[in-house]
């Protein structure tokens, strides 16, 4: 029974040590799981640019696809953090309280078990006991029977002495049967307390154990499964987050954002007219040298880029081109139109509480209202002065756009002709200036706005000013027209 009940201890402690185990395991994957999913999140966070959808790049396909592809790991690091969640609660928690329990039932069986035996061995110890005692009484009595007879068949003996020796015989027999009818009594006791402890008591309690101990191993296996159940839970979620990225690579469309490129930074000048031939045969005396690469030159004052800076931002936007000063003014009445119908929906509601709280005092005072009412109507009418204005911009540009084209065209020839007649006036550079460096033409260009310089796919141009900063640079052409191109148009050469 005793290696029995060692073996039934140690093999139920080293189900309980598997399950301590398997917590254990478990509590290692959710921190590895949350660990992922903050590195993820960090990662996504890293890579987001701060008020990206007020950015104009944000409005490019391939620049709103990155940023989808980053909210979709931010779902996905979501998800890896409900897999660590459910895991703990839904396995550790529970199988921790269910090991406090499995612990004290089997406590309490080994305790019963252990109580059973001790009560057994108790037992066998009083009937060794009485068998000892009825054994040492039964060879008193058969000593004091033999002495009896003894003195009996002694011819010496009184009779008082054969008298006295049965009488002592006679005493030490009844003992003996006392001693004896105990023992009988308790060996009798003792196999029915063993018969009940192996036959009944026992197996109750072994079979409460292995009841105890496939429950553990069921309940183990339960969470085994739920180890993978509750990660198939989310996979679904998972799957989408990946297709969203996969949609996201999907939606993005080169020639869509060339087009928006193109749409976002059309000037809306007109080409420039043709050049006309300049006759020097007339007697007109040429100003340069068609021979020198770098003639020395009056140059007129360049707008709207200046030599150091570029000029101001104008509040009706008149810096710069037609077409983007239409956008930006449209945008701009877009916006105040907002606002105004925001404040007037917000002026509605307060003259309609003013009309309640007239008609129910105990709800309220109109005379409180007035402060609330006369700020919205005084920012009614500022949003409707600025409207007003903005439109007024905006009709100019649209109807001056005309005119405003055919001063351009006819610049040019303008221009020469003031030259011709010595009566158009220039803001001179330096007397002379060498050039800084050499570049190559990417693209070609066309310089329709004042200040700027057409040039060519590949040709050479001589670099006059450094980009300062806001994308344009000075260059001379070998013809001698000089301007201000875009920087990112040429390579310079090193």
């Amino acid at each position: 029974m005793q290696d029995q009940y060692d073996v039934i201890d140690k093999h139920t402690q080293s189900g309980l040590d598997l399950v301590e185990r398997y917590i254990k395991f478990v509590k290692e994957r959710t921190e590895i799981e949350q660990s992922y999913a903050k590195q993820l999140r960090n990662l996504t966070k890293k890579y987001t640019k701060r008020g990206s959808k007020e950015e104009p790049e944000s409005k490019f396909s391939n620049h709103a696809a990155f940023q989808d592809i980053l909210n979709e790991m931010n779902d996905y690091a979501g998800q890896r953090e409900v897999i660590a969640e459910n895991m703990m609660t839904g396995i550790c928690v529970e199988l921790t309280k269910y090991l406090q329990d499995l612990k004290g039932e089997r406590k309490t069986h080994l305790a019963d078990a252990k109580k059973a035996q001790q009560s057994l061995e108790a037992s066998l110890k009083q009937l060794e006991s009485t068998k000892k005692r009825f054994a040492k009484e039964w060879g008193e009595a058969e000593k004091a029977t033999q002495h009896a007879e003894k003195t009996e068949a002694d011819v010496n003996a009184t009779k008082l002495d054969v008298e006295k020796a049965k009488q002592h015989s006679s005493s030490r027999t009844h003992t003996a049967e006392e001693c004896r009818n105990d023992y009988a009594a308790q060996l009798q006791k003792y196999n029915k307390e063993q018969s009940h402890f192996y036959y009944t008591e026992i197996p109750q309690i072994f079979n409460s154990m292995q009841k105890l101990e496939e429950t553990r191993i069921r309940r183990l296996a339960e969470g085994y499964c739920q180890f993978s159940e509750m990660e198939k839970r989310v996979m679904p979620i998972i799957s989408k987050c990946l297709e969203g990225i996969s949609s996201a690579g999907g939606k993005t469309n080169e020639k869509q954002d060339s087009l928006l490129f193109i749409e976002q930074h059309k000037s809306g000048f007109e080409r420039p007219a043709d050049v006309e031939f300049e006759d020097y045969t007339q007697g007109i005396k040429p100003a340069t040298s068609d021979l020198s690469l770098y003639p020395q030159r009056v140059r007129p004052k360049l707008w709207p880029f200046s030599k150091k800076t570029k000029p101001p931002a104008a509040e009706d936007f008149s810096h710069l081109p037609p077409e983007q000063r239409k956008k930006k003014l449209q945008a701009k009445i877009d916006d105040i139109t907002k606002e105004l119908t925001k404040a007037q929906d917000q002026s509605e509601a307060l003259e309609k509480m003013k009309g309640v709280y007239e008609q129910t005092p105990q709800m309220g005072d109109p005379s409180s209202l007035e402060p609330q009412i006369q700020e919205t109507a005084h920012n009614i009418g500022r949003l409707r002065g600025e409207l007003a204005k903005y439109e007024t911009w905006l009709a100019e540009a649209i109807g001056g756009e005309e005119s405003a084209n055919a001063f351009n065209n006819n610049l040019q020839s303008g221009m020469r002709q003031s030259t011709r007649e010595n009566e158009y006036e220039f803001d001179e550079f330096e007397d002379v200036e060498t050039p800084i460096g050499q570049c190559t033409a990417l693209y070609t260009f066309d310089g329709n706005s004042e200040g700027t310089v057409s040039i060519t796919e590949g040709e050479q141009l001589s670099v006059m000013e450094d980009d300062k900063g806001d994308g344009w640079m000075r260059v001379l052409r070998a013809s001698g027209e000089e301007g201000y191109i875009p920087s990112s148009y040429v390579n310079v050469n090193q």
